[in-house]
């Protein structure tokens, strides 16, 4: 844990210290490493998924439920931040969306945690329609309201992955608080506006490890890609259903859609290897696309070019925006799982770095009484620049 100054923000001569929870893979520990924040303590229910961590990180893993830990996370109380994601499949779009989902508890068992450590600041990540659905608007405020009564000044911003160097659509809300410090959503967006960078594609970032199946890009995934009898056809080649499953053809020229931790399957997203490497001159589900567009026959069942195949692991895991040298651990269905579920590094550590900022910054304290109670952003995008 970091020494306090006297006004009880964190040393600046010493890293500041993190509590992870929820932590799967550690895409959100490799984003507070590249943030300068030492994690010394986590935890994560999935055998497999702790097992990666304790590979890849040196902080203390503890393996388990969390709301049978306490004994286990107490002693770090102190520690600067407490960051996560709890379990998001009662909250998300792609699951049954139930309020009465027991998982759907966690995000407040997160702040029972903030309780107990008392850290400096919390990051606490979810899907997108947490921040966005009024279903969930009592969620919000209840979450920023006991955020308030524990002496945290809280709101919530939602990103774009792509926005801050990741190869991937991939949108989530952050409910980010400071202690004893008011937080408004006008001033996060402005900090993270500033942090955003030029989009890279999914070509940049995988075509240097090779066609699928080779030594440099072994780890392939087998399941079949057949053709739809009746496509559904929308404005963009990669949208719509061109193909049978849930696992879309991928812009390689523009970033990735969410990849989603149904991977391993069908679900998989798809890729033209041609076109990838140079040779091919154009996308082939772009023509497809356009042959159908134009009232042609769509192919048969098993009739599939070749050239297309489902997304590898090593892809997936850099599209993801994880190191290179990162080891997973399990098997390759899990490993899939473990990819789809994490925070991709890259915005983690663009949101660690913002809540730096905060710490570090003074500013008119937080009234308990009256809880700054933020309501959705508008769905707008900002203009990307680059940081000069």
């Amino acid at each position: 844990m970091s020494d306090r100054r006297t006004d009880g923000k964190p040393s600046t001569d010493k890293p500041l210290t993190a509590v992870s929870l929820f932590a799967g893979a550690g895409g959100l520990d490799c984003g507070a490493k590249m943030a300068g924040i030492d994690v010394v303590w986590a935890n994560e229910l999935n055998a497999d998924a702790a097992s990666t961590y304790k590979t890849n990180h040196q902080g203390l893993m503890c393996e388990g439920d969390i709301t049978k830990l306490h004994a286990e996370y107490r002693p770090y109380q102190g520690t600067d931040v407490v960051m996560g994601g709890p379990p998001c499949q009662g909250f998300s779009v792609a699951g049954k969306m139930d309020p009465k989902d027991e998982r759907n508890k966690l995000l407040f068992t997160f702040l029972d945690v903030v309780e107990t450590i008392q850290p400096q600041l919390f990051v606490c990540e979810n899907v997108k329609a947490v921040g966005t659905l009024t279903k969930w608007s009592d969620v919000r405020s209840t979450f920023i309201a006991k955020a308030a009564q524990l002496g945290y000044g809280c709101s919530f911003v939602i990103l774009s992955a792509a926005d801050f160097g990741v190869a991937q659509k991939r949108e989530r809300v952050f409910f980010i608080g400071v202690k004893n410090r008011r937080v408004e959503q006008e001033e996060l967006y402005a900090r993270f506006e500033k942090l955003q960078v030029p989009k890279v594609t999914v070509r940049e970032t995988i075509r240097h490890l090779g066609k699928a199946g080779s030594t440099t890009n072994p780890r392939v995934c087998n399941a079949k890609i057949t053709m739809a009898a009746k496509p559904i056809l929308r404005r963009s080649p990669y949208a719509g259903m061109l193909f049978n499953g849930a696992g879309r053809p991928l812009d390689i020229d523009g970033c990735a859609t969410t990849l989603p931790a149904s991977m391993g399957g069908n679900k998989t997203p798809l890729i033209d290897e041609e076109y990838l490497h140079g040779d091919a001159e154009e996308n082939w589900v772009v023509g497809y696309h356009k042959h159908l567009q134009e009232k042609g026959t769509p192919l048969p069942f098993k009739d599939v070019p070749s050239r297309l195949r489902r997304l590898t692991v090593d892809e997936a895991s850099l599209i993801q925006s994880f190191p290179a040298d990162y080891q997973f651990q399990g098997s390759r269905s899990s490993v899939y799982k473990q990819i789809g579920n994490a925070v991709p590094p890259l915005l983690g550590a663009a949101v660690l770095e913002v809540g730096k900022q905060l710490l570090t910054e003074t500013t008119e304290t937080i009234s308990l009484a009256q809880p700054s109670l933020p309501f959705p952003p508008k769905h707008q995008s900002v203009a990307n620049r680059s940081l000069v």
